[in-house]
Formats: C-alpha cells, sequence, structure tokens
C-alpha cells in the first residue's frame, strides 16, 4: 500500500481554515503533529520546507514551529502562541532548543512525545473555537428562600438577551429545578444524571448544542429522578467546558461546601451571597459566608429588598464583612416565580433586568473575560 507522505498531506490541508499554523521541514514530526491534531479535531494549515506567509503566521491562534525549521520564521514579526516543538526530554542538558526559543519568541518549547497529552488539550481549545474563559458568577443564597435561584436566572437571561454566549448550570441538586423556574422543564436535552459520568475532557461545543435552550441560553439542570450526586470530576470536565465556551456562566450553588461544590468554586470568578434584609438571614447568611469564603477569592453580597426593617445595603455587607454588590428591590412581577410567567429577568425595566445588566458589565470590564 502506498504511504500518504507529508508533502501530500501539507497540500491536502484546508488552507485559510482558523486552525492551528504548522510549519516544519521535518517529515516525521509533520506525521506526528497532524495524527494529534486530528485526535484534537483540529484543521491545521501546514507548512513544509518553506517560509510561512505573512497572513498565516499572523492570524494562526497557534503555531506549531519545528525546531529544525526556526530559519524559516526568522523574519517574521514576534507573536504570542508559538510553540517549538522538538524531540527528546526536557531534562535533556542540550540547550539548543531553548536558544532556539528565544531567538523566535516562542512561548513553550515543547518535547514530544512527553508533551503530546498537554499540546492536544491546546490544541481542541483551538478546535472548539472558544475566544477564552467565560466570566463565571457563582450565586448562593444567604438562607432558603433568598431568591439566589431567580438572581441566577436573571443573570443568565440577560446575558442572552443582551447577545452574550450564556449558559445556566443549576448546582444544587436539591433546589427543584432551574430548568423549571424558566419554563423549559419540557424542553428536550440532557440533564446533569446524563452527565454524571464525565470525566477528562468534555468537548465545549457538544456541551453547548445538547442542552435544554431557551432561545440562546443554555441551561444544565436536573431531572425529576431521584439521583443527586455529581462527582467532583464530572464537575470539573462539564464547568471547564462551559468556561471553554467564552460568554457568561452562572451557576446556582446550594448553601453547603462538599467536594463537588469546592470543584466549582475553583472555577468561579465571582461569588454572588444574595441576603434577604433581616436580620436572621444576616445571620444565617455570615455562617454561609465562612464557608464560602475558604474556597472563593471574591465573594460579595447582594442585598435583596424590601428594606423596611432599617437595614440597607451597606449596612448588611458590613454586618456580614463583605463587599457590597448592589441592591436589589423587590419586582412584584416575580413574587410568585413558578405561576408560569416569564423567566426572570425576562422584562428589561424590571429592577432584577437592571441590576443584572450593571452587574455584568462592571464584572466583564473588571475581570478582563471574553463575552463572545
Amino acid at each position: 500500500m502506498t504511504r500518504t507522505n507529508a508533502t501530500d498531506r501539507a497540500l491536502a490541508a484546508a488552507e485559510g481554515t482558523r486552525g492551528p499554523l504548522i510549519v516544519t521541514e521535518d517529515e516525521s514530526l509533520l506525521d506526528d503533529l497532524l495524527r494529534l491534531c486530528a485526535a484534537a479535531g483540529a484543521e491545521p494549515e501546514v507548512v513544509f520546507t518553506a517560509p510561512p506567509r505573512a497572513e498565516s503566521w499572523d492570524s494562526a491562534p497557534l503555531v506549531l514551529l519545528g525546531a529544525e525549521a526556526c530559519e524559516r520564521v526568522r523574519g517574521a514579526g514576534r507573536r504570542k502562541g508559538v510553540l517549538l516543538i522538538s524531540r527528546g526530554s526536557p531534562d535533556s542538558t542540550d540547550s539548543e532548543a531553548w536558544r532556539q526559543a528565544v531567538a523566535v519568541g516562542a512561548d513553550h518549547v515543547l518535547f514530544l512525545p512527553t508533551a503530546e497529552s498537554w499540546l492536544v488539550d491546546r490544541l481542541a481549545d483551538v478546535a472548539e473555537g472558544g475566544d477564552g474563559p467565560a466570566l463565571t458568577i457563582g450565586v448562593v443564597g444567604g438562607r432558603g428562600g433568598a431568591g439566589a435561584s431567580t438572581l441566577a436566572c436573571g443573570l443568565a437571561v440577560t446575558a442572552a438577551r443582551t447577545g452574550l454566549r450564556a449558559m445556566l448550570v443549576d448546582g444544587d441538586p436539591l433546589g427543584g429545578g432551574l430548568d423549571i423556574l424558566l419554563g423549559a422543564e419540557r424542553t428536550g436535552g440532557l440533564r446533569w444524571p446524563d452527565l454524571a459520568d464525565s470525566r477528562g475532557r468534555v468537548n465545549s461545543g457538544v456541551l453547548e448544542e445538547s442542552l435544554p435552550r431557551l432561545g440562546s441560553l443554555s441551561v444544565l439542570s436536573w431531572d425529576r429522578g431521584t439521583s443527586v450526586l455529581i462527582p467532583p470530576r464530572a464537575m470539573r470536565s462539564v464547568l471547564g467546558a462551559a468556561r471553554r465556551r467564552g460568554g457568561v456562566v452562572v451557576v446556582d450553588l446550594p448553601r453547603r461546601v462538599d467536594d463537588t461544590v469546592a470543584e466549582t468554586l475553583a472555577q468561579v470568578d465571582v461569588g454572588l451571597l444574595v441576603v434577604p434584609a433581616e436580620l436572621r438571614a444576616v445571620a444565617a447568611g455570615c455562617r454561609v459566608a465562612a464557608a464560602f469564603d475558604l474556597e472563593l477569592e471574591d465573594l460579595r453580597v447582594v442585598a435583596r429588598g424590601p428594606f423596611g426593617t432599617g437595614l440597607d445595603g451597606r449596612e448588611i455587607a458590613r454586618l456580614i464583612g463583605l463587599p457590597l454588590a448592589g441592591e436589589l428591590p423587590p419586582e412584584p412581577a416575580l413574587a410568585d416565580p413558578l405561576s408560569g410567567g416569564a423567566p426572570p429577568g425576562s422584562v428589561a425595566r424590571g429592577p432584577l433586568a437592571r441590576f443584572s445588566s450593571a452587574f455584568l458589565g462592571q464584572a466583564l470590564a473588571a475581570t478582563g473575560c471574553v463575552a463572545a
């Protein structure tokens, strides 16, 4: 059987794609890199024994540069995302690869086959087309019935309405299901029990397409069964995939911190603790804050009205010892969120939507997350 050589593969590679750029003079290395690209689902542009075009060099999301081909890119401009690929062991005393990396401005030196798994992950990031990690917001109630689920839905609905890629994740197995709160309980798609065995890398595009959708909002919730156990590894894999898709991810959290919740909080950028303006709610909120503050670097208070008890947002935040994210006035239309009305946050001029819009704008600007 005739073997397809590297030159044939290079000619067959798609031109003008947004996949990685491979620059090499080593046919064996090219075969390995094409194999790794295939494993990651990435379609590369290949430049074999020739300098890359300036457009390809500048626009490729990732450049895989064979150490033997460094002379081919000497005149190219410095850029991020250049990986110098070499053979051997990273413990080798031969420093030639490191000198070449400095000369061309490479971000990393990868030695094959040791770094194959790491490289496949990077290539998969490119193939999935994410624009950077999503702004991930965790919402938890200071007490039962504080309105955390309503706020989580409001944030996600507002993000989707304003054109952001948005996903709402129900992290509370005993909460009744956010799909019901959104009126999407009959919408087809995967629920948490379908994903409980997830491990390793989950494709972010496949995850988004497989979930129930409410317009442009993807929702990961629970079915009506009795299964309530999500292993930490499943939460790590699924939430990691959601974040890689970019935009905004909102997670509704339970008030306890177990291993799965700790795994969730490790991927949360900012947490919101919803506390009604009641002394008992403040006392309960202090205990929740003490548990979550150990796992989450940025935790803030959302004070929920009405504020007729002498407590306002600043006083509530002071008593709990956390920064104030803002005050959330009551919204009569949400008094009975399960009555079949519009999903929380749907009324663009309502207090919940206004709070959500202002908070999202501030948080996206402060964290530098890409809202695709």
